[in-house]
């Protein structure tokens, strides 16, 4: 039985589920809908720091999916879908988003995040319309999110655990399974709970009233509201047209010859109110408007970061905002509305007795954190925020805007801009620190480098990804080769750690100097900085300082090869454009680069966050 007429109007499309999930399923097919069901194979790596919400995040990986699976039906079946739906559910809490658990320990981990406190799910759907034209798939889409707020009750490890060991948390986003035995965890729901066990109905229904059923006249005379779902008899007067295809039907408004007899203006008002509602209104823009918006939201976190309130407020107890101004030397009124704003981007949590550090804020936020992000974003606000003021001149110009921040003609790029002083040689060290540790572990277990027994990281900075590579290989010898000023510095990075034995400082100029001897070089965020011919001098200069077997390891933000999908790292290229002279390259130009001096057998590794690894082989010429 169909319940909901909106469903009513796929029931003679072929509906494609692109989800594995029963729940989702269940939830369709009682609903009535019939539907075919193509798991999606879309890889679900998307980098979640490049979305502004996690509601964004959940759309995006939702349409990706839809959009797979269409495009692979498309290519293999002898019939294009008529509908593709894609749904991706999430658990966010502290600003951390939380998707299915790994393993025990990371179900425990989970679950433990959420006991005694609330939190918010929610599930970004995809209804992607297809149409074949000259065997070229065409697609529209739809989208849309619901959040679902799910507080948890105070977990004892044992019931942690007997839940754990029950195997339900391991393919749920955040751990538990709300329809099941998991709850017995939920305190309290505030929403849609079938968003919650997967699939937001009623939104879907929703949804697609707004695709099918555009508004009538009358229904506006009547005051029916849009993302309401219309009563059985608002359709009674409606056809569906049989072999219509994909795209959504639209209805006849019918004549304005009632509102005519009243007279000229009444007629050319009932015209006007008629030519209205023939048109589909456009979707809200609110992506657009988060990015509109993006840039204050980054300007606020970093004013709070250079405040130092996730200091403060690290492992302490709530303090209010009173008192949080007067140690930092601002006006209540100020700083209450930036820890407004901090809670509401879920860096900040914010109860009765004050304001107190999301886990997000205590590990990455805080200066003092072994992962601490303070470093990176110091150098955003003192110096990237500032060059972007020129962004239009390095567009029209093609070349960085340091000698417009400076004022003066800048002969050297590092030594003018980033190694003038003392403080700015620091901050500088600091912000690549901050970014090298945040994927140092990744970078040295991307590849197997046993057969290694030395190592040399050019550029190697403050030694970050050194002492990591020394953990991970007790065998290896490590050279951290920079200029004698970052060398120099580079004792303020160094913790007391049992790799410190395998590790080595020399100062040289990469450029001039030669390079230390080694098995394996390291280039970490090194070529980005620099443009095509710097970069062929210092590959030609590691080439020549190899020999046959000898490795080379790359660290770079890797695009796409069509340069449109990797949004990170196409906002870095564009970075690089207003502070450097380089760019960011895709795997294939990086391989172009690499047996252009020698270098094969380039591997691949795409470590899922920031930074992405190459390693080739020195060949015999």
């Amino acid at each position: 039985m169909v319940l909901c007429p909106v469903i009513g109007k796929l029931l003679h499309k072929r509906v494609v589920l692109a989800s594995a999930s029963p729940r989702r399923q269940e939830i369709l097919s009682n609903a009535g809908l019939r539907f075919e069901v193509v798991p999606s194979k879309f890889k679900e790596k998307l980098d979640k720091a490049s979305f502004a919400t996690p509601y964004g995040y959940a759309m995006e990986t939702a349409k990706q999916k839809a959009l797979e699976v269409a495009n692979r039906m498309h290519q293999k079946d002898l019939r294009t879908p008529d509908v593709v739906i894609g749904a991706d559910t999430i658990v966010t809490v502290g600003g951390l988003i939380l998707e299915k658990p790994v393993d025990k320990q990371d179900a425990y981990r989970m679950l433990s995040r959420l006991s005694g406190r609330e939190h918010s799910v929610f599930t970004g759907v995809a209804i992607v319309h297809c149409s074949s034209k000259e065997h070229q798939l065409d697609t529209r889409v739809s989208e849309f999110y619901e959040e679902t707020k799910v507080k948890f009750s105070e977990l004892s490890e044992e019931l942690l655990w007997e839940y754990i060991h029950s195997g339900e948390p391991m393919d749920k986003a955040g751990g538990y399974g709300i329809q099941a035995l998991g709850g017995m965890l939920v305190e309290s729901v505030h929403g849609d709970f079938l968003n919650v066990v997967g699939f937001p109905l009623n939104h879907f229904c929703k949804q697609l009233v707004k695709l099918y059923y555009p508004p009538r006249p009358e229904d506006l005379r009547r005051r029916v509201k849009h993302n309401s779902i219309p009563a059985v008899d608002t359709f009674e007067d409606l056809s569906d047209v049989e072999g219509s295809g994909s795209e959504p039907a639209q209805r006849d408004t019918g004549s304005c010859d009632e509102k005519a007899q009243a007279g000229e203006a009444g007629q050319a008002a009932a015209e006007a109110e008629c030519h209205r509602t023939q048109e589909t209104l456009p979707p809200f823009p609110t992506r657009l408007l988060e990015l509109i918006d993006g840039f204050m939201l980054s300007k606020a976190l970093f004013t709070a970061c250079k405040l130092k309130v996730f200091d403060l407020l690290k492992d302490e107890a709530p303090q209010k905002a009173a008192d949080i101004a007067s140690k930092v030397d601002t006006s209540v009124c100020g700083m209450e509305r930036l820890l407004n704003i901090c809670a509401a981007m879920g860096l900040l949590e914010k109860t009765e007795q004050g304001y107190s550090n999301t886990e997000t804020a205590n590990l990455y936020l805080a200066s003092d954190g072994e992962y601490s992000l303070h470093g990176i974003i110091m150098h955003k606000n003192d110096l990237t925020w500032n060059l972007f003021t020129y962004l239009e001149f390095a567009i029209r110009e093609g070349t960085h805007q340091h000698h417009r921040l400076l004022g003066k003609k800048v002969e050297d790029l590092f030594q003018d801009a980033y190694y003038q002083s003392p403080e700015t040689r620091l901050r500088f060290m600091r912000a690549m620190h901050s970014m090298v540790k945040l994927t140092a572990c990744q970078v040295a277990t991307a590849f197997d480098l046993s057969r290694f027994s030395s190592a040399c990281d050019v550029g190697g900075c403050t030694g970050a990804l050194a002492r990591e590579l020394a953990r991970e290989y007790p065998r290896m010898q490590v050279t951290v080769f920079d200029l004698p000023d970052i060398i120099e510095l580079a004792a303020h990075f160094q913790p007391a750690r049992p790799q410190a034995a395998q590790i080595h400082f020399a100062a040289g100029d990469f450029f001039r100097d030669p390079l230390p001897s080694a098995e394996l070089y390291v280039l970490c965020r090194i070529l980005h900085d620099w443009p095509d011919d710097k970069v062929h001098k210092l590959l030609s200069r590691v080439a020549e300082s190899c020999k046959p077997g000898a490795g080379l390891l790359l660290v770079e933000m890797l695009l796409d090869e069509e340069k449109r999908v990797a949004q990170r790292a196409l906002m870095q290229s564009l970075d690089m454009l207003v502070q450097t002279e380089g760019r960011e390259r895709s795997p294939g130009e990086y391989q172009c680069l690499l047996e252009l001096h020698g270098f094969h057998q380039v591997q691949v590794v795409h470590l899922g966050g920031v930074l992405d690894a190459i390693l080739a082989t020195k060949v015999a010429p």
